[in-house]
């Protein structure tokens, strides 16, 4: 099984394969409900990663979806990183996961089915660490290999954490590196070292789970997840959610150590011009090469964003150290300028 390597089956690599922002702004212009349902408390009419729906006792129930089409070669390791993927939509709003359907789309005629098998055991192990039971799916024989879940979890009603709830002064925290779009690009091309595939798939692997503890914190004011857009898209939706401005310290973004290399060999996916494009208009100070790069690099799997009470910092951080997880300060949120987000070299 190891001589079939999925990315050279796909067109596109993990969430870089997103339709573009503006694009998708398009196709959803006149479909942002406008009905009042008492229960859906998170709906479509705004950019939030999940659904939210109202199931009594001061509960809700947090719905979303997520696939996409093959971010690395080995069968098991997509099935893992999509699961992860998947789960994190749930994390972001500071819920806990707890049952999925599996989303499969397999091209029979190209790749075996013995290799499916091999993306769901994937996505098994992952589930099964997360303590999340995959409860079914629904799967179609489709040009290029997919796979996602749809996933359901549980919240406390005043625990939801948003994309769009940022106070003035709040400040910024990271807690996965940028660079994952570039080592995408860089596997499908054939380029990367193993050790540093090795890397970027440990890492997006690696669960969002301390999003369900920041849930329960109420100095955590909003949050989000890295993904498609990367980090200037999903922050502009911060942002402008919020009415306020971000200012990014560029110096302090954590970053993939072993990136450059591969950008000096122009391993750029797509999306981060079509990202650029859909955002441009709302940055000021992008004038670096690199910062354009890597903050504009679609990220799968990416870390959480989370805007944070400016005094309640260390105590963030006490509990970022204890639960294994690094995330950085990268910025804060002012009162609204011209733009939504000033990047400072």
């Amino acid at each position: 099984m190891d001589s079939f390597k999925l990315t050279q089956y796909s067109h596109g690599s993990g969430c870089g394969c997103k339709i573009a922002p503006a694009d998708l702004e398009k196709i959803l212009v006149n479909h942002r409900s406008t009905k009042t349902i008492d229960q859906l408390l998170i709906g479509n009419n705004s950019n939030d990663d999940a659904a939210v729906w109202d199931i009594g006792n001061g509960q809700a129930l947090i719905s979303t979806v997520d696939f996409f089409l093959p971010v690395v070669d080995g069968a098991f390791d997509f099935g893992r990183i999509a699961a992860a993927n998947a789960l994190s939509d749930v994390y972001a709003m500071g819920g806990r996961p707890a049952f999925a359907n599996a989303v499969l789309g397999w091209p029979m005629e190209k790749l075996p089915a013995e290799l499916a098998s091999e993306v769901l055991k994937g996505a098994q192990s992952i589930c099964e660490k997360a303590n999340v039971a995959i409860a079914g799916g629904h799967s179609i024989n489709s040009s290029d290999p997919i796979f996602g879940l749809t996933v359901n979890g549980f919240i406390a009603r005043d625990h939801i954490k948003q994309n769009n709830s940022a106070w003035i002064n709040d400040l910024l925290y990271l807690t996965k590196p940028l660079g994952i779009g570039v080592l995408s690009t860089a596997i499908k091309r054939g380029i990367a070292q193993p050790h540093h595939i090795q890397a970027v798939v440990e890492l997006m692997c690696s669960l969002n789970t301390i999003g369900t503890k920041l849930g329960d914190q109420n100095w955590v004011h909003s949050m989000t997840d890295i993904t498609g857009f990367g980090l200037l898209g999903h922050l502009t939706e911060m942002a402008e959610g919020s009415n306020l401005t971000a200012q990014l310290y560029f110096k302090d973004v954590p970053v993939l150590p072993y990136i450059d290399e591969y950008l000096k060999q122009n391993c750029i996916p797509d999306n981060t011009y079509r990202n650029w494009n859909a955002y441009e208009n709302r940055v000021t100070g992008l004038a670096d090469m690199r910062a354009f790069q890597v903050l504009n690099d679609p990220q799968t799997s990416g870390g959480l964003l989370l805007s944070i009470a400016p005094e309640l910092a260390q105590t963030a951080e006490k509990l970022f150290t204890a639960e294994g997880v690094q995330a950085v300060c990268i910025g804060k949120f002012i009162s609204l300028s011209d733009f939504r987000i000033e990047v400072i070299l």
